[in-house]
């Protein structure tokens, strides 16, 4: 696995550099040596954030976590990845590499429940009408949701807005 590592707000030290590399590469086991980690290190305040994506076979992990110690954060962010991983181990076995999920780490978190089916309980089907997004943010808000689907008034494309932690929106445009 190929990883890169961007410090925002602060210097990267190769002590820590070394730590992430150690505590990352442990999750090699799962994933194919083709794989990227996109290591993301910011200070904000008093917290110290990481974030952690991973790209491998048409899947991506990803996981945020906050502190105030930064390798406790870095030590969260690799739990959280193995913990996803084994949520979803009986889907995730044809993607991952060949026996890594029989050699996954029984530790603290074994009592996280495998989740074995999905299940949807509501289907909605709606017509989108063409709307700019400022419309679609505005609709959004009105009817209270985290997200909205509409059709792009400029390109005609079906569009997703939806709201951030941030409290600002993202957008998703489909191709």
């Amino acid at each position: 696995m190929k990883i890169t590592i961007v410090a925002r707000k602060f210097e990267l030290t190769q002590q820590l550099k070394d730590y992430i590399e150690k505590k990352f590469g442990k999750l090699n086991k799962f994933f194919s040596d083709d794989s990227d980690a996109r290591i993301t290190l910011s200070v904000e305040k008093l917290d110290q954030k990481v974030e952690a994506t991973i790209f491998s076979q048409n899947m991506i992990y990803r996981v945020e976590e906050k502190t105030t110690d930064m390798y406790s954060t870095i030590d969260k962010a690799v739990d959280s990845v193995e913990r996803q991983i084994r949520k979803n181990k009986t889907r995730l076995v044809k993607r991952l590499r060949e026996g890594s999920i029989a050699n996954l780490t029984h530790g603290a978190d074994n009592n996280v429940e495998e989740e074995t089916e999905f299940n949807i309980v509501k289907t909605k089907r709606f017509e989108t009408k063409p709307m700019s997004a400022d419309e679609a943010i505005l609709q959004m808000n009105l009817l209270g949701h985290e997200f909205f689907v509409f059709e792009n008034d400029l390109s005609g494309k079906t569009t997703i807005v939806y709201k951030r932690k941030d409290r600002n929106y993202g957008l998703i445009e489909v191709k």
